[in-house]
């Protein structure tokens, strides 16, 4: 399967995540603090390259991911590259430099639950959400016993994975994903032709 074609599949997964992310959101009331980017700064953050593979593909495209690639080659920092901190003081406050193009776990953290071993949902979401909006959490808890719909991170990694299991069955460091799909990307392309329909930004 070519690059483009898996973006693309990518792509349309996340679109159906998104439109079930909203409607959760809208259900339940929770949301994250506006500026808040505590999440970004945890430098155990795991995910898959095949994640990240619409965002090098992207960087491919306007000329910048050979550039980005030494940029990560040379960071020494375990918090997610593309996430920028307000100040550097406070690195918790900030956002994603790549919102757009951000990747599977970005997207389910806050809104997304696990099972637990007794089979019972867990939303997955943050101390802080946990904390200020306690009452619509507690609702969303029981919503969710009551039947209410709610994206889960096994099953979307598992369609994921049915895209490319190489890429999106590899779960490293974050950083390490976005190196892994700027090479995968820099690879396809080395030998094989600017892809057609779309014109090179740089």
């Amino acid at each position: 399967m070519s690059i483009l074609k898996k973006v693309r599949l990518v792509d349309a997964l996340y679109a159906g995540l998104d439109k079930e992310i909203a409607i959760f959101q809208s259900q339940t009331s929770l949301h994250c603090k506006a500026g808040c980017g505590k999440c970004c700064t945890h430098a155990e953050v795991d995910a898959s390259p095949l994640e990240f593979l619409p965002w090098a593909f992207y960087l491919f495209l306007n000329g910048t991911a050979a550039s980005t690639l030494e940029d990560l080659n040379h960071k020494t920092s375990a918090i997610c590259h593309i996430y920028q901190p307000l100040s550097i003081v406070d690195s918790g406050n900030g956002k994603c430099s790549e919102y757009v193009y951000r990747g599977l776990i970005c997207r389910l953290f806050g809104y997304g639950a696990n099972r637990d071993k007794f089979g019972e949902m867990r939303l997955a979401t943050c101390k802080i959400i946990k904390e200020t909006q306690a009452e619509n959490f507690e609702a969303a808890k029981k919503a969710m016993k009551d039947g209410l719909y709610v994206p889960i991170f096994t099953d979307y990694y598992m369609k994921l994975s049915q895209i490319d299991f190489r890429l999106g069955n590899k779960i490293v460091p974050i950083n390490t994903a976005l190196k892994l799909a700027l090479e995968e990307v820099l690879q396809y392309y080395a030998y094989r032709p600017f892809p057609r329909g779309y014109k090179k930004f740089t």
